[in-house]
């Protein structure tokens, strides 16, 4: 396994270069820069600025270099540990991310911890019983959750809580809490604002996860092998957790390489709707003011996430799958 997962890591590293280089060319894509879209921004408030001073931004930011130099430079400093400085909040990278990393984090941790431990149970029962009632519930529920934006489930959410309880919605502490040590009242206060970002992350998600759950378990039960263990005598549920279940859960492992960032990414409009300190409002301003250093920082964020969650994803699926060590040695 130790060589296996050493293999994986090899792999890592070339994929980890060429996510960063697709990232830098993304983000060089729109026409000009940083300093062209402040020009643009001050002379439409009607004010002046000075051609000198943007001169020397771009000198001191290299946004006059060729594009394979510009990425030699940014790049040299990602490995360094330096994600640059942000043009737009006049900040470090480093200490924008690590403001928003642990929030951001625990929001999107739970949220997947949540997709699985509903959409599996659920899923299981429905290919189990199917076509019963609550099979019809659980792919009708699946259907509404695929269909509504999570924006707008967000919005949704936001108008009951506060037309029906008068609880308004939104970030992840209260005013009186923010910046104050750790206590009982907090800890109790951010459980009271986390449930809202984690239900509407992990609706859309969790509905697909339950469709995927019940087609997959639905093709082990019809195969030899569930017929000889059930005919050996095995008791319905041991036979059905020991080896269909266990061979349909290989691609809800599998998915959770590309569930991470894209838990981030789809969650940007989510987390402006309810104010929430994340990295995706980060990597939207980023964005829309070209400032390559913060987008660039928050997507170098992201393809460490998809490398982590890709090798935790394959040291699982070598546990679980025994196709999958027979290929590997």
């Amino acid at each position: 396994m130790i060589g296996y997962i050493l293999r994986r890591v090899c792999a890592m590293a070339l994929t980890f270069w060429a996510m960063t280089f697709v990232a830098f060319l993304i983000m060089e894509l729109p026409p000009g820069d940083f300093a062209t879209t402040r020009v643009s921004e001050v002379s439409a408030a009607g004010a002046k600025i000075d051609p000198a001073m943007v001169e020397r931004l771009r000198e001191m930011y290299h946004l006059d270099a060729p594009l394979l130099e510009r990425y030699a430079v940014w790049f040299g400093g990602v490995l360094r540990g330096d994600l640059g400085y942000s043009l737009a909040y006049n900040t470090p990278v480093n200490q924008l991310v690590a403001s928003q990393l642990p929030n951001t984090l625990l929001v999107e941790g739970l949220t997947l911890l949540f997709m699985y431990a509903v959409a599996i149970p659920i899923g299981i029962y429905s290919a189990v019983r199917q076509y019963s009632a609550g099979d019809y519930v659980a792919s009708i529920i699946g259907f509404i959750g695929v269909a509504v934006p999570s924006f707008l489930f967000a919005l949704l959410l936001m108008w009951v809580a506060y037309s029906s309880f008068g609880v308004v919605l939104g970030g992840l502490q209260s005013q009186e809490y923010q910046g104050a040590a750790w206590s009982w009242g907090k800890f109790s206060d951010l459980a009271a604002h986390l449930w809202a970002p984690i239900l509407v992350g992990g609706a859309a998600g969790m509905a697909s996860l339950i469709r995927v759950t019940r087609a997959n378990l639905l093709d082990e039960l019809d195969k030899p092998y569930v017929t000889t263990a059930r005919a050996k005598g095995l008791p319905e549920w041991r036979l059905l957790l020991k080896y269909p279940v266990r061979m349909a859960m290989s691609p809800l492992v599998s998915s959770i390489g590309w569930l991470l960032p894209s838990l981030i990414s789809s969650a940007t409009v989510v987390a402006i709707v309810l104010n929430m300190p994340t990295l995706g409002p980060l990597l939207l301003t980023g964005l829309l003011v070209q400032d390559m250093f913060l987008a660039g920082g928050v997507l170098v964020v992201m393809a460490i996430l998809t490398l982590i969650g890709t090798l935790i994803s394959d040291v699982v699926l070598f546990w679980l799958d025994p196709r999958v060590r027979v290929s590997a040695a």
